[in-house]
């Protein structure tokens, strides 16, 4: 039961306060676009009742049913301020563009212009200007599957290494 490829928006959070799904919402509502909404939490109940019908509450599912949103998705959005922002990178591996808040680790993740668009004032106002911005361009999906790359385990491993072999190696100078 999935949109055709493309036409929804996308975003995945625990539904609490400080993921600011509120404001993903409020600007959807703005917009009429139609929104996928994927997670749980003490909120849910809340921001279901804030939202119009161009919104969609999916709660939790399995890795490979969010997998297949994830493809199938416009565009991934995202309010919240994140330490990293792991659905970032999982959107971007998927070929997606990512909206994002331009705080946090997420802002590292995101390349404005070539794998997504960031907003920097937790408005919905910010947020629908990047939208607007983001179905105004055209993002090249191996470059946003490129972009994610860039954490994988295996490059995490190899820099890491790298970056102790040389302070091993400045320390014996």
């Amino acid at each position: 039961t999935h949109s055709t490829s493309g036409k929804y928006f996308l975003t995945v959070a625990r539904l609490v306060q400080y993921k600011r799904v509120d404001m993903v919402i409020d600007a959807f509502n703005k917009l009429g676009w139609p929104l996928v909404i994927i997670g749980e939490g003490r909120e849910k109940e809340r921001l279901m009742h804030r939202a119009k019908k161009n919104i969609k509450f999916l709660g939790e599912l399995s890795d490979e049913e969010l997998v297949s949103y994830y493809e199938r998705c416009r565009a991934f959005v995202y309010a919240g301020e994140e330490d990293f922002g792991i659905v970032a990178v999982e959107a971007q591996a998927a070929g997606k563009p990512v909206v994002a808040y331009g705080k946090g680790g997420i802002a590292e993740i995101v390349i404005p212009g070539k794998t997504g668009e960031l907003f920097h004032k937790q408005s919905a106002f910010s947020l629908i200007d990047a939208l607007k911005t983001m179905t105004s361009r055209s993002y090249d999906s191996a470059l946003c599957r490129k972009n994610a790359e860039r954490f994988s385990e295996d490059v995490f491993r190899r820099n890491m290494k790298d970056t102790v072999m040389a302070l091993y190696n400045k320390k014996t100078l």
